[in-house]
């Protein structure tokens, strides 16, 4: 706790909020919007094509246009930008919900006694809220000193890495996904892709036992085990998809050069 102390010993804490962005012209506003309790609304953005530095402009984020160099890296490339030391990173289809930000708030006047800390994700899928699937509470660290934590990953499904004490938060970070299944496809296909090398470059090798099993076994476990069918038929498309991603992820990485 002393060391926490010696970087956080204002209790008047500032934060930097932090936003990664390619062509998120339909989100970035409603992020930013949320972001009431930040000094700083940071968006580096990766060559979008469409309005989203102009929008973000338009709502007060200062816009910094830089190439893309991974998830993981592009976050920590965004910290390393912000003007203060406290960062809350969020992406462009996520937004603070009330309760989130006043615990935020709260935090800040009171100063913090941990180096970081988590907090639940919502996700609203097909405009349904998910509260099983094992969707939720789905919690992450994304409120951090940026002297105590550093994000990891070289593909995708990046995760901070934090060196010291990870506090809670109870209030919902807000995760707006897929609008349709068409937009799901499209996704699952980048990040298979993402998964399938990430795994071949691990020297992982693919069996055919596993690339048939644990595809019907992931539905087993997001519809069944994790309670998917108290999501309805969201629920259902949930943990065929989960089906999917396993997979495809796997077809790729044996196709790439990771067979038995």
């Amino acid at each position: 706790m002393a060391r926490c102390a010696s970087l956080c010993e204002d209790a008047n804490v500032q934060i930097s909020a932090t936003i990664i962005t390619l062509n998120e012209e339909r989100n970035i506003a409603r992020a930013i919007e949320s972001l009431r309790c930040c000094e700083e609304i940071l968006v580096v953005d990766s060559g979008s094509s469409d309005r989203t530095c102009e929008i973000a402009r338009l709502h007060g984020a200062r816009v910094v246009e830089a190439p893309w160099l991974g998830y993981a890296a592009q976050k920590n490339h965004a910290a390393t930008l912000a003007t203060h030391d406290w960062i809350l990173s969020i992406d462009a289809d996520e937004a603070l919900s009330e309760a989130l930000e006043g615990e935020i708030w709260k935090l800040k006047k009171q100063g913090p006694g941990d180096d970081a800390y988590e907090f639940a994700r919502l996700a609203q899928y097909l405009g349904r809220w998910i509260l099983h699937s094992g969707w939720y509470p789905d919690r992450k660290p994304r409120l951090y000193h940026r002297q105590r934590a550093r994000w990891e990953g070289e593909f995708v499904h990046e995760r901070l890495a934090v060196q010291g004490s990870v506090g809670r938060l109870e209030g919902n970070l807000l995760h707006f996904t897929c609008e349709s299944l068409t937009e799901h496809v499209k996704t699952m296909n980048s990040y298979t892709t993402l998964a399938a090398q990430e795994l071949v470059a691990e020297g992982r090798r693919i069996s055919w036992s596993r690339l048939l099993l644990d595809p019907p076994l992931t539905f087993i476990r997001a519809f069944v085990l994790k309670a998917g069918f108290r999501d309805g038929l969201e629920g259902f498309i949930i943990a065929y998809m989960a089906a999917t991603y396993t997979f495809l992820k796997y077809a790729k990485a044996r196709i790439m050069g990771g067979r038995d």
